[in-house]
């Protein structure tokens, strides 16, 4: 059995730590105590400050030799980041801390593999964890307590963690035993008859890995695809790229398809739901925003249609980015709608709108034999754009 990793700061929580170390050496666990402290050290970790440090790229000093804590705090992030991509024995990560230990920890979780366990209690996972967690697969306990000494809160929940922890580990799920290759698609709730045609047309032959394209689920699926863990990408849902212009609550970064140029892998790529920003509740649409015409989708999130000067910035944006990919590329227009509202009768039926979202990716797109522009006479939830999309994909794929 490889080991647990527990990490934190011993300055300030060595108490705390070693308890959780403890509660997963008594499971039968192998551990180690990494400290991560930028002012002094703990008494008993097993891999000092200066360990770690070493592993930047200007060296120990780059780390511990300054006076400025909050750059010392983030060039030991950077650090831990190599320390643990160094080691080959790494079965699972637990971190414990506040807002500084968490921002300092959680980066390094970020650059371990999907399925490798990670826990990190800490006293903001009550709130807003994006920027934590990014397109990874940790696990936030909220602390209830600050983690700052022993104390009938704090013994219970950082012992649960510590016996989730270990039970992750002593009970690891295999492997999937498929040769099948695996196909990314993403989807919305707006596209999710094309993409259910799309899966059902390829589960035969294909392991189907479905994103949900609320911003961190593109970002999950380029992981993935820089990993080497997909053999192409099925891309129906882009309207990630809407809200990353537009400043919707879904953004995407500005490396959307930057995974697809790097790997050149087999792309197919669509217009789904680049009909729509997304925001939450209704009250906290921005002002500015308040007068477009909104869709309540539910009661925490609203929809505002795209305008053709919107639709123009984000067909020249899809486009520019698509004109880096070298590798077979596919991408599709579906000329009656692109969401599941986009139709006679709908709410975000807007032809115009359509039309200036096609013509920027005309315009824009440069073609080439590997890299094309498809139109087609169909909705993007018809059957026959599916089944072109699934035509498509083989077809470079194979």
């Amino acid at each position: 059995m490889k080991t647990v990793y527990v990490i934190g700061t011993c300055d300030t929580k060595e108490q705390e730590l070693q308890y959780v170390k403890a509660l997963i050496a008594a499971a039968g666990v192998p551990v180690r105590l990494v400290d991560v402290s930028t002012r002094g050290e703990g008494r008993a970790a097993d891999v000092a400050p200066g360990t770690v440090a070493a592993h930047h790229a200007g060296g120990r000093d780059a780390v511990l030799g300054g006076s400025d804590r909050g750059a010392a705090v983030s060039a030991m992030s950077e650090a831990l980041v190599r320390y643990l991509q160094s080691r080959d024995d790494v079965s699972g990560v637990i971190g414990l801390g506040g807002s500084g230990n968490t921002a300092l920890v959680t980066p390094a979780m970020r650059a371990l593999p999907i399925g490798l366990p990670k826990i990190m209690v800490s006293t903001v996972a009550s709130g807003n964890v994006a920027p934590y967690v990014g397109p990874s697969d940790i696990a936030m306990i909220y602390s209830v307590t600050d983690v700052a000494g022993i104390n009938r809160i704090s013994r219970l929940v950082l012992g649960n963690a510590a016996h989730a922890m270990a039970g992750m580990v002593r009970h690891a799920v295999p492997v999937a035993d498929t040769a099948l290759p695996a196909v990314g698609m993403t989807m919305f709730g707006v596209t999710t008859t094309a993409v259910d045609q799309v899966r059902a047309a390829l589960a035969r032959d294909h392991d189907c890995l479905v994103f949900h394209a609320t911003g961190t689920g593109g970002q999950s699926m380029e992981k993935l695809v820089d990993s080497g863990l997909l053999a192409g990408v099925i891309d129906i849902t882009t309207t990630e790229v809407a809200d990353f212009l537009m400043g919707g609550v879904f953004p995407c970064t500005e490396d959307r398809f930057g995974a697809i140029a790097r790997t050149r892998l087999p792309y197919v790529g669509s217009c789904g739901a680049l009909d729509m920003v997304n925001f939450g509740a209704i009250e906290t649409v921005p002002p500015q925003f308040r007068e477009r015409n909104l869709y309540v989708h539910n009661a925490q999130v609203t929809l505002m249609r795209t305008t053709p000067e919107e639709n123009r910035r984000v067909g020249e944006w899809i486009a520019l980015r698509l004109n880096r990919c070298e590798g077979p590329v596919r991408f599709f227009i579906p000329e009656k709608g692109v969401s599941a509202i986009d139709a006679p009768g709908l709410p975000f039926y807007d032809p115009v709108a359509d039309a200036a979202l096609f013509a920027a990716l005309k315009t824009h797109m440069v073609e080439t034999a590997a890299r094309r522009l498809v139109r087609l006479p169909h909705h993007v939830n018809d059957k026959e754009f599916a089944a072109a999309l699934v035509a498509a994909y083989r077809e470079i794929a194979d």
